[in-house]
């Protein structure tokens, strides 16, 4: 990887691609190395509707990032939380009080507990996002560049050092699949 630069800030665009078993995303069923959902209802507080929470879920794992044939692995931590992630919302779907939810939607709303009907037998207004990173998108990712010794190997890969994109103490690891437009920006 050419333009790792060793210890320092570095940001490298390539192809999501899983260290181990992808992710499959909630809703779409995709195939992913990141998800971010959120289910959320409509309340009524007097005149004033309000969108509240009810569920949410944000799942990642370590991915490699394959640039023109070259792989550096980046290794985000859901107990760490050593990231931020700005990601384009791939999936939305709605209910209302007379658009009910399809087979799919409820059953997504069962995983997560939450009843698609009020009180008198009427849909509520329910509302999902979903944004996630799939096998095989083009992100961008910026972290502290590192070459790590490989510890197991990597089937297509034949070397025994990688690149790597790491947080440090007062840098988390930036993971964007926004455009390049929008990313120039965002600054």
């Amino acid at each position: 990887m050419n333009n790792l630069r060793t210890n320092q800030l570095t940001k490298i665009t390539g192809k999501a691609s899983p260290i181990k078993e992808p992710l499959i995303a909630p809703f779409s069923k995709r195939k992913c190395v990141f998800y971010r959902i959120k289910i959320e209802q409509k309340k009524h507080n007097g005149n004033t509707p309000t969108w509240v929470t009810v569920a949410k879920e944000e799942k990642i794992e370590p991915f490699f990032l394959n640039k023109n044939g070259e792989f550096v692995m980046v290794q985000p931590s859901q107990d760490l939380k050593n990231f931020k992630a700005h990601l384009v919302v791939d999936k939305k779907h709605s209910t209302n009080t007379f658009n009910g939810a399809s087979p799919e939607f409820q059953k997504l709303l069962d995983r997560y507990n939450i009843k698609s009907k009020a009180f008198l037998g009427f849909n509520k207004s329910l509302r999902y996002s979903e944004a996630i990173v799939a096998v095989g998108e083009e992100i961008t990712v910026a972290g502290i560049g590192k070459w790590k010794d490989m510890q197991e190997p990597v089937e297509g890969y034949a070397y025994s050092k990688i690149a790597a994109l790491e947080s440090a103490e007062k840098q988390k690891l930036l993971i964007t699949d926004l455009p390049k437009e929008k990313l120039n920006t965002r600054r």
